[in-house]
């Protein structure tokens, strides 16, 4: 099997990716948009990058754009179920940046990982079993 058809194949006859797929392509891109665009309160790319420095994320400018990215993006893909490994493992990357740290130290809403490690979870899903039905992977592969 071709490296291409092992990033698109899923079970096309599965339903339990599409809520899953539905809600995280929702939430990320809207935390994408609020970093990239200040969307939705959002602070955008010279707030959000002010916000990483003071974490030591350095450059903060570069690290706010791949997180955008990573979320927006991530979400997008996600979402319409193309690439949905890539776009899974983009946020799940996101994520375990976010747990260790901005949330790291409590586990409990609002400031611990509980949140952010469930979105991870939902993402490792994602990434094991890719877009399942409906998803543009599943048309996408019978084309290759």
């Amino acid at each position: 099997m071709s490296t291409w058809k092992k990033l698109l194949a899923t079970d096309a006859t599965q339903w339990a990716a599409i809520p899953l797929r539905i809600a995280l392509g929702v939430i990320f891109m809207a935390h994408g948009g609020q970093k990239l665009f200040g969307w939705l309160g959002g602070k955008g790319l010279e707030g959000t990058a002010g916000f990483f420095v003071k974490l030591g994320l350095t450059p903060g400018m570069l690290w706010a754009a791949l997180a955008g990215l990573g979320e927006f993006g991530g979400g997008l893909l996600v979402l319409l179920g193309l690439f949905t490994r890539l776009g899974a493992l983009a946020i799940a990357v996101v994520m375990l940046v976010a747990i260790f740290k901005v949330h790291w130290g409590a586990f409990f809403m609002p400031a611990g990982i509980e949140y952010a490690a469930t979105l991870f979870a939902a993402a490792v899903v994602l990434l094991i079993t890719g877009g399942g039905r409906f998803s543009l992977d599943a048309g996408l592969i019978n084309k290759i």
